[in-house]
């Protein structure tokens, strides 16, 4: 992501964290952003209308106003409007990933994307959301991706830091152990 387009996205999203936090709405309204993100990057089709300078902005807008409107607030529509009226849809993404840091910062939540060798249930996401809630002292959201390359255990990060706890992590600590021993 350049840092033009990191800049963009940060307004956009402070300006609809702003107004869901006013409504009481934040968790709500990145749940419509996401919803928003997947409707409008999922499909290449999609994707390529979106991108076509030979298709009006007003044109993409009846497409995706008639496809979403009954699904996301005033709010998400109006700035979903502003993105295709400026040409800036592509920032979607971006914008998402300002809301989810701006809201969890307010709200005291942090992101964990926990790498295990098989999915997660919702017991085993909450200890994992309790063990390192204390560890970092804020609530956690628990995203789980299932990695077969771990051979066991699991890896987490929150923000910049990893807790490399898998199997391959530890075999790997252990050999570079044995390599300083060595020498």
């Amino acid at each position: 992501m350049s840092s033009k387009v990191a800049v963009i996205a940060s307004r956009y999203a402070k300006a609809i964290y702003e107004i869901a936090a006013q409504e009481g709405r934040t968790l709500e309204v990145e749940q419509e952003l996401k919803a928003a993100v997947e409707a409008l990057t999922s499909d290449k089709d999609i994707v390529n209308f979106i991108a076509a300078p030979s298709i009006t902005e007003e044109a993409k807008w009846q497409v995706i106003e008639t496809s979403l409107a009954d699904k996301l607030s005033k709010p998400v529509i109006s700035l979903l409007k502003l993105l295709v009226e400026r040409g800036r849809v592509g920032v979607l993404p971006e914008l998402l990933e300002s809301y989810i840091r701006i809201s969890g910062e307010a709200l005291g939540l942090a992101s964990a994307v926990v790498y295990t060798t098989y999915p997660l249930n919702e017991e085993e996401k909450q200890q994992v959301s309790d063990h390192f809630g204390t560890l970092v002292n804020k609530k956690i959201r628990v995203e789980n991706v299932v990695d077969n390359s771990l051979l066991g255990g699991m890896k987490v990060v929150i923000g910049d830091t990893l807790y490399d706890g898998s199997l391959a992590g530890k075999l790997d600590r252990l050999e570079k152990s044995f390599r300083r021993q060595a020498l």
